[in-house]
């Protein structure tokens, strides 16, 4: 029998019989793979904001240490290959996963309660991480944009690939409509211009805000307590939850709604045809991909300002994104439904434990970076960055595999599981 979990991917805990049909098992396995790839991918994305201020996620100018030629390097490279395609995989597969644990329930009599449910507390774990582990969460929001979701599952599935694709290109033109130009006005003689001056000082002004908040933040993580630091969360950034719903809200629904469209059409389970679904995916991941190339190079030769990267984010890379995302979530799903080996299964494992993975990566990063803890916060620079992200993949592959083959869920997934039924269930198989 295979075991999917409750994780914040595509998946959920199935209660299926173990002469499941194939086609089933296969689909089921296939979103494990991915999702695997996709959580370790996103430590990979994360990881300087861990270690670093948050601001530099983005802006390389906010590190606290020298940020060297092989430092700009790695982050075209982050850039090009990481950044905003791991996420945007695991959005595809929370879509998908909706869909998935919503025909059991059905299947078994519940409604979308139960689906409301699950998202209800998926947003309590997602306002615990934001507070008092990490601002980077990402569960509030998909426990928002999911209930809206919710609203469309029954629609068909040509409904939710079509509204999901126009609503992300409509998000994408107005994010490169609202960003796009600050980067002229900022860094370029257009600001000096008249009718540009006044909004040239308003966002210098914000960049200035941004970064002193990072600099005080920094001093707190490196050397105050973690009252102080989840004060600090609570006291000055309670208001990023709502600014982070509506800044995401117009690519993660989206996707949520891509993905539960694709799933229904068959992509994860040999719904397409493999030769046109493998031309189709690689069109996607390279023509994307050159793109995104272009933009981060750009970036490099602009000397990576500060609009120039936040353009670069924003403003500029949604569209290319999107064709690198789809690309690799349709090759990812013909290699997952053949993968095999020892990689390939760890993969899978990593996956179905994805929620536990997810949090539990951030809670290890708050000991590892913290004054009070491992003491590294500010300490390290990317390549050093990526050294830690490399043992903590170690770890995920590690554990994920021995876990599950003794118990039913991942230790999260569990807590998730009976939270959403309101019931006690066993964890050891």
């Amino acid at each position: 029998m295979t075991a999917a979990n409750d994780g914040a991917g595509a998946g959920h805990t199935p209660d299926q019989p173990a002469s499941a049909p194939v086609g089933r098992q296969e689909r089921i396995g296939s979103l494990d793979f991915i999702r695997g790839i996709a959580v370790l991918g996103i430590l990979a994305a994360n990881i300087v904001a861990f270690g670093q201020p948050l601001a530099a996620y983005m802006y390389p100018g906010a590190f606290t240490v020298p940020h060297g030629p092989v430092s700009d390097w790695s982050w075209v490279a982050q850039f090009i290959l990481v950044d905003g395609k791991m996420r945007g995989l695991f959005t595809l597969l929370f879509g998908a996963g909706l869909v998935l644990f919503m025909d059991r329930a059905w299947a078994r009599g519940a409604s979308r309660w139960l689906q409301v449910r699950r998202l209800l507390w998926l947003g309590l774990f997602g306002l615990a991480h934001f507070f008092l582990v990490w601002r980077g969460d990402i569960l509030f929001s998909y426990a928002v944009c999911g209930l809206v979701a919710v609203l469309c599952l029954r629609w068909s599935a040509k409904a939710q690939l079509v509204t999901g694709l126009l609503g992300y290109v409509t998000g994408a033109l107005l994010y490169a409509a609202m960003i796009g130009p600050s980067y002229f006005v900022v860094d370029t003689p257009m600001g000096e211009q008249a009718p540009y001056t006044e909004m040239r000082e308003a966002l210098n002004g914000e960049m200035a805000r941004e970064l002193a908040d990072a600099e005080a933040e920094t001093a707190i993580i490196a050397e105050g307590s973690y009252g102080d630091f989840v004060a600090h969360n609570v006291g000055s950034h309670a208001g990023d939850l709502g600014f982070y719903v509506m800044l995401w809200l117009l690519e993660t629904l989206p996707l949520m709604l891509v993905g539960m469209g694709l799933f229904r059409l068959g992509l994860f389970s040999g719904g397409f045809d493999p030769a046109r679904q493998r031309r189709w995916g690689w069109i996607g991941l390279l023509g994307g991909g050159l793109l995104t190339a272009l933009i981060a190079l750009w970036v490099k030769g602009a000397g990576f300002t500060y609009y120039a990267t936040l353009t670069a984010f924003l403003g500029l890379s949604p569209l290319p994104r999107l064709a690198m995302t789809l690309g690799l979530a349709a090759l990812l799903a013909l290699w997952g439904a053949r993968a095999n080996g020892w990689l390939a299964a760890r993969l899978s494992a990593a996956g179905r434990a994805a929620f536990t993975n997810y949090l539990g990566t951030s809670i290890v990063m708050l000991f590892v970076f913290h004054g009070w803890a491992g003491g590294l916060f500010g300490e390290l620079g990317r390549p050093a960055l990526y050294g830690i992200v490399l043992l903590a993949w170690i770890a995920m592959l590690a554990w994920s595999q021995p876990w599950l083959r003794r118990y039913r869920y991942g230790p999260l997934e569990w807590l998730w599981r009976c939270l959403t039924y309101w019931r006690l269930f066993p964890i050891a198989r």
